[in-house]
């Protein structure tokens, strides 16, 4: 061919990518999405993950990682050191030797000697071995079980060859059992209520212990169930039990993959997606590697197929929790690029009819998470009290929030906030100044249980979250003048939402006896983080924008006198 036509025809299709990339509208990116995201490979994804209990090493984290490439490739993304300039998509894989040890879990049973049945047994009770834990000798151990209700016990009780019983923190116990009491092994029970453990008897939550070289210690989490038979028996006399575990314990290195689709105007600024991917569970945390490798697939067939384009970039992050995020906003943000927003996916794949709580989108931290009052609700999870200083006044929170109401509108889904509480991938962006927060699930009755199968995944939420983060990355992604006014217009309805409803609160309290001036801050608390929010709304647009700068200050303005006549009318109530 012609090398001048060639030269035309890219021009011309560099064009029409521009063009493709301004569309303004949360809308259009429904409609373009909405058709398309099925949930089925974000489902399929998380059956095959699920399977595995993932440590950082081993190998069912590493067959995981190796799902995600190969998929990966068959949507066309293509590996960093085989990709020519011209190629937008494409994927590294990070190996790192670990400093550690990784562990996995072969085998196990537990038993009480003179019962024909096995209290515990590994293919139903996958959760009931300490991670970290040490193999028994092939034929197992068999010793009397101490009941430790104290530390003061070991004082008193002599453990050595032993096995140990607690309803105590398993980490206040490690030492006084195994190291000093040179005890063979403990067995403990602490599942927290919201995990419902007289109802789901059966349920482990996953427990472990440190690894140190040359001590061969275990530790064998109970279920409810189990707990309460042994209890029983030791309530008749002296008991025996017999311990088989088989773990591999080994060096391995650290796998993280990092795919990217470069954005065509404004490449250096990035929107970065992490689902990490340890731990056992289906929805802890299968169904956020899943999610997020259909976002990947998708985003790459909507722009392969120009019926989208990005000008910024989008990033997917799967690897370690915490750990990789924080390493690779440490390793790029201001080097080869800027990361604008950050968003985890962390057990976004309930069904929420059977474990339990809903879908939850935790804000940045805003004034909810230092006085949580109506609406506003801390999970089970908990978080602490922030102070003033903690806050991160931005845009990000209420246009997720916008964003993804607007899909639980459409589709007839429950979507709810949470104050700040932290804990998962959210955190790093944060800790860096990068606007970030979590879309996730709780309170969830089966949480880091072995109870947390593939039969409580919902595909229906997983479509449901992945349409609302494609939609709202999209929209982030070619962010413009005119995306920033509607920022600004969803930014200053939330704030007067926000300051009318802390209003009512504060009325009821001063008039039921509460410190006016505590009330008046909480007033002013929301009104200069809002203030501040409305000011983050410049960073859309990459050069100074007259326009837009003055909107903001004309929102400002308003927020302002909206703030004083609510305050005027709260110190009347004073009076």
């Amino acid at each position: 061919m012609n090398k001048k036509i060639v030269l035309i025809l890219s021009a011309c299709a560099i064009i029409l990518s521009s063009c493709k990339a301004q569309t303004t509208s949360n809308e259009t990116y429904f409609d373009i999405v909405r058709p398309l995201f099925t949930g089925d490979k974000a489902f399929e994804t998380t059956a095959y993950v699920e399977q595995f209990w993932r440590v950082p090493g081993n190998t069912g984290f590493n067959n995981s990682i190796y799902r995600i490439i190969e998929n990966l490739e068959a949507a066309g993304y293509v590996n960093e050191d085989k990709a020519n300039n011209q190629q937008r998509f494409v994927y590294r894989l990070e190996k790192r030797p670990m400093d550690e040890l990784t562990w996995e879990p072969v085998d196990a049973e537990l038993s009480i000697v003179g019962m024909s049945e096995p209290l515990l047994k590994f293919e139903t009770n996958r959760n009931m071995i300490y991670q970290y834990a040490s193999s028994t000798p092939d034929e197992g151990v068999v010793a009397e079980v101490i009941h430790i209700e104290s530390l003061n016990d070991f004082k008193t009780k002599d453990v050595s060859g032993k096995i140990i019983f607690s309803e105590m923190s398993p980490y206040r116990l490690y030492d006084a059992a195994i190291i000093q009491g040179k005890a063979l092994g403990m067995m403990t029970y602490n599942n927290p209520d919201y995990l419902q453990p007289k109802k789901n008897v059966t349920s482990i939550q996953f427990r472990s212990m440190r690894y140190k070289e040359g001590v061969n210690a275990w530790g064998i989490a109970l279920s409810y169930q189990a707990k309460e038979i042994l209890k029983n028996e030791l309530n008749k006399g002296n008991v025996k039990t017999k311990v088989f575990i088989k773990t591999n314990i080994y060096s391995s290195e650290e796998l993280t993959v990092v795919a990217s689709i470069k954005g065509i105007d404004l490449a250096n600024e990035s929107l970065v997606f992490s689902a990490h991917v340890q731990e056992p569970g289906a929805n802890d945390n299968a169904t956020g590697v899943g999610t997020q490798l259909e976002m990947a697939m998708l985003s790459a067939k909507l722009i392969r197929e120009n019926k989208v384009d990005i000008k910024r970039t989008l990033t997917f992050l799967w690897g370690d929790e915490i750990t990789s995020t924080r390493r690779y906003i440490e390793e790029n943000n201001g080097k080869n690029t800027t990361i604008k927003w950050g968003i985890s996916l962390d057990m976004v794949g309930e069904d929420t009819n059977i474990t339990g709580g809903s879908f939850l989108i935790e804000k940045m931290p805003d004034p909810s998470a230092i006085w949580t009052r109506g609406n506003d609700k801390h999970t089970e999870w908990g978080g602490r009290a922030l102070e003033e200083k903690d806050m991160t006044p931005h845009y990000l929170n209420d246009f997720i929030i916008k964003t993804f109401k607007e899909q639980g509108e459409f589709a007839n889904w429950k979507v709810d906030t949470n104050p700040f509480e932290g804990g998962s991938d959210h955190t790093p962006f944060l800790k860096a100044d990068i606007p970030g927060l979590l879309l996730w699930h709780f309170t969830d009755q089966f949480y880091h249980t072995d109870n947390d199968r593939i039969d409580k995944v919902s595909k229906e939420t997983m479509k449901n979250i992945g349409i609302g983060a494609l939609a709202s990355a999209f929209t982030l992604l070619n962010a413009d003048k005119d995306i920033g006014i509607e920022l600004i217009n969803t930014t200053l309805n939330a704030a007067k939402t926000r300051l009318n409803d802390e209003f009512t609160l504060s009325n009821t309290a001063i008039s039921e006896g509460a410190n006016s001036e505590e009330q008046q801050s909480i007033l002013n608390s929301w009104s200069n983080w809002y203030d501040s929010t409305l000011g983050t709304i410049k960073d859309v647009e990459p050069s100074e924008n007259t326009e837009l700068n003055s909107a903001i200050e004309k929102a400002q303005e308003e927020l302002n006198t909206f703030t004083k006549s609510l305050k005027e009318k709260l110190s009347k109530q004073k009076n």
